[in-house]
């Protein structure tokens, strides 16, 4: 198997010598583990070694691993025989005695010389003083895990206490082995029952396995205890269960204890209360447990009606995201969902001038008002609602149930309680007020919400009610940063969903962008960098997505934002000239295509934009804005911005020379996409067959990327330092020398190379198998301008050999058991001096 998997006969050689060289290192690497010296070191050392063990190379080996390899039991025995082993060692030794036992083989050698009695058995070490420490308790239950991958394993840990222990180990003290054994027992029980049963449970078979049963009683007779602690870690048990699988025997697992459930609610435990909703959230995101015997069902509406909305929030949106959950169910669980909703629209009109959301409730409204009316609740309340209704906002089944345009009614009361614009007309209303006003944690959740309902249909009669609360936001001077920011992304939501309706008329749409004009430029003025950021960015994006609107540019070209953007080319934060570089690139599109624009000023303000972002590219001391610039320009030349092929031409040569000496490699791989974007000018040009490029099209193509100089910077980029871009220049000539010669393989390349090469590619080819390392790359033994020279480059160079190694990780060479081995070797005897440099 191994072998058919790598598909190389030679390299699976190679790693069963380097695997059996491994081997025969292994005494030494034990006696030194045992050196005292050692017990105070890192961890590193001992990881690396247990990851010898799982390399696949070393798996070929395992029938006779034990066999040929005596210095493994003997390391266990001598471990056990120490009479105060390092917990290190000790956790060592449990996890490397599970690895090895994972193989029945060597689980039945191991059992035969009473090691893993002594290791895993309840009377070995967990019986011991050594046992205090819980990096030996955490080390056997990795142990174990490692360990239980067959039957008899399974067994063994049954019949020897072993798993007695697992279920002591849940309620540790230390929360990592806690949490390792419950995640144990999981595994253990699903494993018992797959390999024991591999068809489906039926509801009348109840035959569990052995080690089956022995969980399943453990859960029963906890979750029947008085230890609430006990009935807490049975319900994360079962929910994991549960979650990991929902059809066949989970079934009928759910048959033995529907019960035992349901009288756990009856007895309102509440510190189990939070793991009972996680259960039954985890069983009713699947329709089997609805069909299935027990009272689900009404379990389930049971729990709606018996918990507050904090506790019965999951649980609802759970049953709502199921689309084969009961309709009866589904309407009491959007209740739950929408009663804060609800509840905030009825404080906030007065009494006949709105009903709310709901006809009527599913828990008692008092204890709604009661969690909205005070402070330490209402906030998270709140919250969790918008979370949830942010959620189910898109799910078709729900769409005949949610009432969309009262829900965004309610959102907004919400947001002008928060910044004061909303005088309630009732006391609760006047309390949640008080409580909300300025809450940017609430802000933030129902500017989602009302984000995401931009693209109801049903919201599109409140359009203009909407920009009056989201403008309220924009010019308020009490508006946070983030929420802003916020504000800015729900705005443009609804602006792009406001060309689109078909009820808005000219007039109207013109008035709100003109509003919204007059408040940015008022931002992109503010002394707060983030709120200039936030407001370039908001107008980038808007003119990405509106320039083609006669409404949008004719609002946005009488404005003065234009000229305020193009000031914030020199601000002094980066972050903002970075953005205002974006938003410049987009407005320049707009003003170019515009169709009411004059040609003799358009070609003007292109030149000086042009200008001015290519002299940010060579000047501006920070990273931000220069990427920016070579992300814009290659935007432009998608466009069509820069002009015919020609001015094309001359603009990426004149970028690329900057860009090339460019110290942040990220505007150096701005560059590759630059030249990529360039060479599909010529790649989407008219031609009767794509895939056979007539002759002259491949002259005119490499002749303009030697003017441009361009070959020279994609050959140096080879060598680049930085890996990324090293290995998009590689793809990118990968791609040209397969546009330009469709059927070229590796046979023909080598081919070439047979041919006698001039010896200036025989010095590019050597300087480029040297990669990063390369001291001096040619620029003047190589004529990269030279078309006929590049052609052979292209054509003689193995790419792919140099894609190959580019794709390697950078410690390929050494990541092998046998070179962890002797990395640990290198510290016999001389551990000071060099622990450091072997971890």
């Amino acid at each position: 198997m191994y072998i058919s998997r790598l598909g190389d006969t030679e390299q699976v050689s190679h790693r069963l010598a380097m695997s059996r060289e491994c081997c025969r290192l292994l005494p030494r690497v034990f006696a030194t583990l045992l050196d005292p010296r050692l017990s105070g070191s890192d961890d590193t050392c001992l990881e690396k070694l247990l990851d010898c063990f799982q390399f696949p190379a070393m798996n070929d080996l395992s029938l006779k691993l034990l066999q040929d390899n005596p210095c493994l039991t003997e390391f266990l025995t001598s471990v056990l025989a120490l009479p105060e082993p390092s917990p290190r060692i000790l956790s060592f030794t449990l996890r490397l005695a599970g690895i090895l036992a994972g193989s029945e083989n060597q689980f039945q050698l191991l059992l035969q010389e009473k090691l893993l009695d002594r290791l895993f058995g309840q009377d070995g070490l967990p019986n011991s003083t050594a046992w205090g420490d819980a990096t030996v308790r955490s080390g056997w239950v990795k142990g174990v895990h490692h360990m239980v991958c067959h039957q008899p394993a399974l067994h063994f840990l049954c019949s020897t206490g072993g798993i007695d222990v697992i279920f002591t180990l849940q309620e540790d003290p230390s929360l990592f082995v806690a949490s390792a054994a419950h995640q144990l027992l999981v595994n253990m029980l699903i494993f018992s029952i797959e390999i024991a049963t591999p068809n489906p449970f039926s509801t009348k078979d109840l035959n569990w396995p052995e080690c089956a049963q022995m969980i399943i009683k453990h859960i029963e007779d906890s979750l029947q205890s008085s230890s609430a602690s006990r009935i807490k870690q049975s319900l994360k048990l079962l929910t994991a269960l549960f979650e990991r699988h929902d059809t066949g025997w989970p079934e009928v697992l759910w048959l033995g204890m529907a019960k035992q459930i349901e009288s756990l609610l009856m007895e309102e435990t509440l510190e189990a209360q939070p793991m009972l909703v996680d259960l039954l959230s985890n069983m009713a995101r699947s329709p089997v447990f609805y069909d299935a015997e027990g009272n689900f069902q009404g379990l389930v509406t049971s729990v709606l009606e018996h918990l507050t909305p904090v506790q019965a929030g999951p649980l609802a949106v759970a049953v709502l995201k199921c689309c084969r959950s009961p309709q009866d169910v589904k309407i009491k669980a959007l209740t739950v969902v929408l009663q804060p909703m609800d509840c905030i629209l009825r404080a906030a009109s007065q009494p006949l001038e709105y009903t709310g959301l709901l006809d009527e409730s599913v828990s008692d409204p008092i204890t709604v008002e009661t969690l909205l009316s005070s402070k330490s609740s209402c906030v998270s309340l709140l919250c969790q609602t918008l979370s949830h209704l942010e959620n189910l906002l898109f799910q078709i089944h729900l769409e005949m149930y949610l009432p969309y345009t009262s829900l965004l009614h309610s959102v907004m009361t919400i947001l002008q309680f928060c910044n004061g614009f909303l005088t309630p007309a009732s006391p609760l209303g006047s309390t949640i007020s008080r409580i909300l006003i300025n809450s940017s944690r609430v802000q933030r959740s129902a500017l989602d919400v009302l984000g995401k309902l931009s693209e109801i249909k049903a919201c599109e009669t409140l359009t203009g009610s909407v920009f009056d609360v989201l403008l309220a936001y924009l010019e308020s001077p009490n508006t946070i940063s983030t929420v802003l920011t916020k504000t800015f992304q729900t705005t443009s939501m609804w602006l792009l969903c406001l060309q689109k309706q078909s009820c808005s008329n000219s007039q109207q749409i013109e008035k709100i962008l003109k509003a919204v004009f007059l408040v940015l430029q008022k931002r992109l003025c503010s002394p707060w960098w983030e709120v200039r950021d936030s407001s370039l960015e908001f107008l980038a994006h808007l003119t990405e997505h509106l320039r083609d609107k006669e409404e949008f540019r004719k609002s946005l070209l009488s404005s003065e934002v234009p000229r305020l953007t193009e000031n914030l080319l020199e601000d002094p934060e980066s972050y903002v000239r970075a953005s205002a570089v974006t938003a410049v690139g987009h407005l320049a599109i707009c003003n170019y295509f515009a169709p009411e624009s004059p040609v003799a000023g358009n070609q003007h303000n292109k030149e000086n934009t042009v200008a001015k972002l290519e002299e940010i590219l060579s000047t501006d001391p920070e990273g931000f804005p220069r990427r920016a610039v070579i992300s814009t320009f290659t935007e432009w030349l998608r466009r069509g911005y820069i002009g015919p092929l020609e001015d094309a031409e001359k603009f990426v040569s004149r970028v690329i020379q900057t860009v090339e000496h460019d110290l942040d490699w990220e505007v150096r791989l701005g560059g590759l996409k630059l030249v990529k974007r360039f060479f599909e000018i010529f790649f989407k040009k008219p031609k009767a067959d794509i895939s056979e490029p007539s002759t002259i099209h491949q002259d005119e193509c490499v002749q303009a990327f030697c003017r441009a100089k361009l070959f020279r910077f994609l050959f140096r980029s080879l060598c680049d330092c930085d890996k990324p871009v090293g290995q998009s220049a590689c793809h990118l000539l990968l791609g040209f020398r397969s546009w330009l010669y469709p059927f070229h393989t590796l046979e023909a390349s080598q081919r070439t190379g047979d041919a006698p090469a001039r010896p200036s590619i025989v010095w590019l080819q050597s300087t480029l198998r040297q990669g990063s390392l390369a001291q001096n790359f040619p620029t003047d033994g190589v004529d990269f301008q030279d078309p006929k020279t590049m052609v052979l480059a292209l054509d003689t160079i193995n790419f792919e050999e140099l894609n190959s190694e580019l794709s390697n990780s950078s410690d390929y060479v050494v990541k092998s058991p046998l070179s962890l081995i002797q990395d640990i070797l290198a510290t016999v005897g001389t551990i000071e001096e060099n622990e450091v440099d072997c971890y």
